[in-house]
């Protein structure tokens, strides 16, 4: 290549850079343009649906992250076409991609399709408590992607989408009763029908326990060493918990103070002597 040869292609690449340059700097400032309206878009879309109570919660950061996304694949199509691409062009390539990704990625799509389809039928939203086959906690966010729940223990658990959706979900938190069930053992001495009395009363005095449906009490074991007594009672959800426990200490206060007794197990060892047994 003589002289006059890398002159031209000197020129050349300066008129490139010359050209290009400044496409660059705008694909640039498009992109970073589109970063910051992406997120600040999904910020004003979290505070629009906070603000607006008759909107279900739980559609709120897959709404955000939604527009995100949609904010920058603009951004970057419009990089591309800064730097003189086709736009059908990048629509095809994106397609095929997509297409080829989509193959790839079967787990995470269908991740995202059971994301949609728990969006879509909610058997559970954010805040409520669920056990999905042993993924059990607080719903605190159902994403595109995945759902993360808080345990009992204040633990953050993290769980694909397609295990919720393909397992049994039972809502501890959905229905506005629950019924109770106290059990309480007494002596096979003790009069049953006392026993019954005290904790009708007991139940009858506590007012989280409702009244229709009727507390009962019935006799659900003859044990090894008790007569179980089952008290069944319905009480609203969010008390659940505090009346069991209440019910549990103020049960064997009642039971004792009425004369009767919760026996401990014990059993019957019979000894044969040496003489009977020759």
């Amino acid at each position: 290549m003589n002289e006059a040869q890398i002159q031209a292609l000197f020129y050349e690449m300066a008129n490139w850079l010359v050209n290009a340059v400044p496409n660059l700097i705008g694909a640039l400032l498009l992109l970073a343009a589109g970063y910051f309206i992406s997120r600040w878009a999904a910020n004003v879309v979290k505070r629009l649906m906070g603000v607006r109570t008759q909107v279900d919660q739980t559609l709120t950061p897959v709404l955000a992250t939604f527009v995100r996304y949609v904010v920058m694949i603009i951004a970057v199509v419009a990089a591309l076409g800064q730097l003189g691409v086709q736009i059908a062009s990048v629509l095809a390539v994106l397609g095929a991609a997509g297409l080829a990704i989509g193959l790839a990625l079967q787990g995470t799509l269908s991740n995202i399709a059971a994301g949609l389809m728990l969006l879509w039928l909610r058997p559970f939203r954010a805040g409520e408590y669920i056990d999905a086959d042993g993924i059990a906690g607080t719903v605190v966010e159902v994403g595109l992607f995945a759902s993360t729940l808080r345990t009992a223990e204040g633990i953050y658990r993290f769980a694909p989408n397609s295990d919720l959706w393909n397992k049994p979900i039972l809502n501890y938190t959905r229905n506005p009763t629950r019924r109770l069930e106290f059990v309480v053992g007494i002596d096979y001495r003790d009069d049953i029908a006392k026993a019954r009395d005290v904790l009708l009363t007991l139940a009858r005095s506590d007012t989280r326990i409702l009244s229709e449906p009727e507390p009962l009490v019935v006799i659900s074991q003859l044990g090894d060493s008790s007569v179980n007594l089952t008290l069944r009672c319905w009480v609203p959800t969010p008390e659940y918990w505090e009346t069991l426990w209440s019910l549990t200490e103020k049960g064997k206060a009642a039971i004792e103070a009425a004369g009767l007794s919760i026996p401990f197990p014990q059993r019957v060892v019979r000894h044969v002597g040496a003489a009977q047994a020759a």
